[in-house]
C-alpha cells in the first residue's frame, strides 16, 4: 500500500502556554511515531499532498487549502462564539473576524473537533454536518506521567512551597472566560490552602479583561503564585507537584491541561458545564458557586477517601484516552477520505 502524504500546517508551537500548542505536537507525533507504516508527515510544506491538515486558522493556510488538489483538513479548536472571553477587539472587527473563521471551517472538507458537544453549533454556523467528525484530544503517557513524592518535593522547593501545603492548580491563558478572577475569589476564602496559577497573558494586551487581570497577577493575595507560562516539557512537573486541578472556565472544547493532569492521577475540580459530561464521564467533581468549589477543595484537604476516589476517577480517565484507542480512530479517518474522495 502507497503511504499517504499528510501535510501539517500549524503555527500553534510558537507560543508557549497554549493549548492548541499542546494538542498539535501531541497529534503530529502520535502519526509520525506510531502510523508511519500508513503515512508520511511533512510540516508546512508548500508540497502537494494527499491530505492538507490546518492546526491553526493563517489566511496562508486558507490559501493553500483553496490551491490543494488533495482532501483538506481543519481542527475545530473554538467556535466563533468561544472567543467571547478571550480577545479584546472593536466590534467591528471582532465582527470581520467570526466571519473569517467561519468561512475558514467551510473551506476545509472536513473538521475535527475533540468534543462532541460542539457539533451542533458548527451546524448552526452553516456547516454540513457530514464534514464534521469527531476525534479527542490525546495526551503521551511517556510525556506525562506520575512521579515520586521526592521528584515533587523538589519542584515544590523551586517555587517555595513546603511539603506539607495542599496545593490547588489552575493551568491556562490568564483570560476571563478561563474563570481567574473566580479563582482567585476561592484562593481569598482558603487562606491555609495554597493556589498556583501556571499561564499568562499569550494574547498580550488584547487579551479580554487585560488591565483588571495584569493587576490581579502582579498583585495576588498572599496565598497565589502565579508562576507564568511554563514550557511544555516542565509541566509534568507542576501537574505532579500539586494535590488537585482547578479549572473554573466558563468556556471550553477539551483542555489539554486536564488530559495532562489526569496522567498524574489529580483529582479534578470543573466548573459544572454540559460540555465535560460525554468527555470525562462524571468522573470529576463539579460546581457553579465559588462556596461550592471552596467545600469540593475542603472535602479533597481533609477527607482521604474522598481523595482516593477521584485520584483513581483520573486513572480511568487516562485509561480511556489511550495511544492505541485515538490512533485508530486516525488511522481510520485519514484513509477513508482519500478513498472517498478517489
Amino acid at each position: 500500500m502507497k503511504k499517504i502524504s499528510i501535510n501539517m500546517l500549524s503555527n500553534a508551537d510558537k507560543v508557549d502556554g497554549q493549548g492548541v500548542g499542546s494538542a498539535y505536537l501531541e497529534q503530529v507525533a502520535l502519526i509520525q511515531n506510531e502510523l508511519d507504516d500508513y503515512f508520511d508527515v511533512l510540516i508546512n510544506s508548500s508540497q502537494e499532498c494527499d491530505i492538507i491538515h490546518c492546526h491553526t486558522i493563517l489566511p496562508k493556510y486558507l490559501i493553500q487549502m483553496k490551491k490543494s488538489k488533495g482532501v483538506n483538513v481543519a481542527y475545530v479548536h473554538f467556535l466563533p462564539d468561544t472567543l467571547d472571553g478571550s480577545i479584546r477587539l472593536p466590534k467591528h472587527a471582532f465582527h470581520v473576524f467570526k466571519k473569517y473563521v467561519t468561512y475558514f471551517y467551510n473551506t476545509a472538507d472536513y473538521l475535527i473537533v475533540v468534543n462532541p458537544i460542539f457539533i451542533d453549533g458548527l451546524v448552526e454556523f452553516g456547516i454540513r454536518r457530514d464534514k464534521i467528525k469527531y476525534i479527542p484530544n490525546y495526551v503521551s503517557k511517556d510525556t506525562f506521567y506520575k512521579l515520586p513524592k521526592d521528584k515533587n518535593n523538589e519542584t515544590r522547593q523551586k517555587y517555595g512551597i513546603k511539603e506539607e501545603d495542599f496545593v490547588v492548580l489552575g493551568v491556562g491563558q490568564v483570560q476571563t472566560r478561563k474563570g481567574v478572577k473566580d479563582f482567585i475569589e476561592v484562593a481569598k476564602m482558603m487562606n491555609d490552602v495554597t493556589f498556583i496559577w501556571a499561564g499568562g497573558f499569550s494574547f498580550g494586551m488584547i487579551t479580554d479583561g487585560y488591565d483588571e487581570l495584569k493587576d490581579i497577577y502582579e498583585n495576588p493575595p498572599q496565598n497565589v503564585k502565579f508562576i507564568g507560562i511554563i514550557p511544555r516539557n516542565e509541566m509534568n512537573a507542576i501537574y505532579n507537584m500539586a494535590d488537585v486541578l482547578f479549572m473554573p472556565s466558563y468556556n471550553e472544547l477539551f483542555p489539554m491541561s486536564i488530559l495532562e493532569a489526569v496522567n498524574s492521577q489529580k483529582p479534578l475540580l470543573l466548573r459544572d458545564l454540559e460540555l465535560y459530561k460525554d468527555i470525562l464521564f462524571e468522573k470529576y467533581l463539579n460546581a457553579s458557586t465559588n462556596n461550592d468549589f471552596v467545600k469540593h477543595l475542603n472535602d479533597l484537604k481533609m477527607n482521604h477517601e474522598i481523595y482516593e476516589q477521584y485520584s483513581s476517577y483520573s486513572l480511568e480517565i487516562s485509561e480511556y484516552y489511550s495511544k492505541e484507542h485515538i490512533k485508530e480512530m486516525w488511522k481510520d479517518f485519514y484513509i477513508s477520505i482519500v478513498k472517498k474522495e478517489n
